[in-house]
């Protein structure tokens, strides 16, 4: 090896251990900030995720036509996604709120229950609490692997788990994120069960309580992170983690 390929090579680990350095608490909630952003798609991913649903519940209280409700709301979703068009922006939180209002169509008009319409929202949520619940319990939190890469080693993406203290903040961070599903099914799912039993015309609750339940409760939830973030303060410096795990760079106590 040349001197001129070790200098390079001694550059770059210097590099690595500066940034190493800067990974701290506030570059932590950085990137939870900007994932759950990018997941929602901003203020105006929000509304847009909203509108076709708005549409579709409030087409149907006025005049009860079920298809007719659920072609407004599509044409809602690919007015939105035209105007985006338009902008050349990114279509995405369209596209998946176009294919959500999709599979809730297929629900409504299978069973011709426009209740039925919120069912799949339910289903959905469940299944993401479970699923987030068990990363949690089987020490695997979703947080820590969305954040595990940026506070690890390069070279081993799960190194992050060898810190008990970023594996605890992780997790309550992701339990964080189950809680808002949980909330939704416990309210979402009796109104839906007295709407299909009959029981009660529990359409417009549910419809509205969708919309409601929806991205405020995820800002909620990310306020809360920032609040364990903030609170908490967990080390999460590499150099704090290999200052403690070498006596000898510890100061003298005596």
């Amino acid at each position: 090896m040349t001197e001129q390929q070790r200098a390079s090579e001694e550059a770059a680990q210097d590099a690595d251990r500066a940034a190493a350095a800067t990974i701290t608490e506030g570059t932590v909630e950085a990137l939870v900030r900007s994932k759950l952003a990018e997941a929602l798609g901003g203020k105006r991913g929000m509304v847009e995720a909203a509108i076709p649903t708005l549409t579709f519940t409030i087409s149907y209280i006025v005049g009860s036509e079920l298809r007719l409700s659920i072609i407004l709301g599509v044409v809602a979703a690919l007015l939105l996604g035209v105007v985006r068009l338009v902008q050349r922006s990114s279509v995405q939180y369209v596209v998946t709120s176009l294919f959500g209002i999709g599979i809730a169509a297929l629900f409504a008009m299978r069973s011709g229950n426009a209740a039925d319409a919120f069912l799949p929202g339910v289903i959905y949520n469940a299944v993401y609490a479970l699923v987030l619940s068990l990363s949690v319990l089987v020490r695997w939190p979703a947080i820590g692997l969305m954040i595990g890469p940026f506070i690890g080693h390069k070279e081993d993406f799960t190194s992050w788990r060898s810190n008990p203290a970023v594996v605890k903040l992780a997790s309550r961070l992701t339990w964080l994120l189950v809680l808002p599903c949980v909330i939704r099914v416990l309210v979402q799912y009796p109104l839906w069960f007295a709407d299909n039993q009959g029981w009660a015309d529990t359409f417009a609750i549910l419809g509205f309580s969708k919309v409601a339940m929806g991205w405020p409760l995820q800002v909620a939830a990310f306020a809360g992170m920032v609040w364990v973030l903030a609170r908490g303060r967990t080390p999460l410096e590499q150099e704090r983690e290999h200052s403690e795990q070498d006596p000898a760079s510890a100061p003298d106590r005596d």
